[in-house]
């Protein structure tokens, strides 16, 4: 996986093989942030990650300046890589070792931009779950934003809060508001 932009621009990093995870594509990833850039200065944002996987999506937008950024995984090994590699390219990321869900339902802080990547396996109703515990803890800030990544078969436009949704390859980022 490579960063695309801000301070670590075309910076490689290398994920142990044994992580369960399957990163966001660059493509997908690169598309993201596009639409985020015609909407948001990213030096003002606090940006929650969960499902944070490799810190993937964290390290660009530490990357890119962010305020605050924290990261959410309930596998060790994905947190201490997340740390680790926070340290050592000075990201100032949190890495949290929680089960997501519980994180959410206990979760007192609001965010600018919260993005989600469950596994794709993932059964339909806890996809739900998300943006429902979201809004129900009100943990957005005002104009902030729920971004939920998802296989392409999985249909959350009848959610409540739905803004809209993009494609990439097999990938959608769905929008909530």
């Amino acid at each position: 996986m490579r960063i695309i932009s801000g301070k670590h621009k075309s910076k490689r990093i290398s994920a142990p093989k044994k992580l369960p995870v399957r990163p966001t594509t660059d493509m997908a990833k690169e598309g993201l942030f596009n639409i985020l850039n015609n909407t948001y200065y990213f030096e003002d944002l606090a940006v929650l990650d969960l499902f944070a996987g490799t810190g993937n999506i964290s390290y660009e937008f530490s990357s890119r300046g962010t305020k605050e950024q924290v990261a959410v995984d309930a596998d060790y090994g994905c947190v201490n890589f997340i740390g680790k590699t926070s340290n050592e390219l000075e990201l100032g990321i949190t890495a949290i070792k929680s089960d997501v869900f519980k994180f959410l339902e206990r979760q007192k802080g609001k965010f600018d931009i919260i993005f989600a990547d469950p596994p794709y396996d993932m059964p339909f109703e806890d996809f739900c779950k998300i943006p429902q515990l979201v809004f129900a803890n009100d943990m957005l800030l005002e104009d902030g934003v729920l971004i939920i990544e998802h296989f392409k078969h999985t249909d959350l436009t009848g959610q409540p809060h739905f803004t809209k949704q993009r494609k990439y390859g097999s990938s959608v980022f769905s929008f909530f508001e």
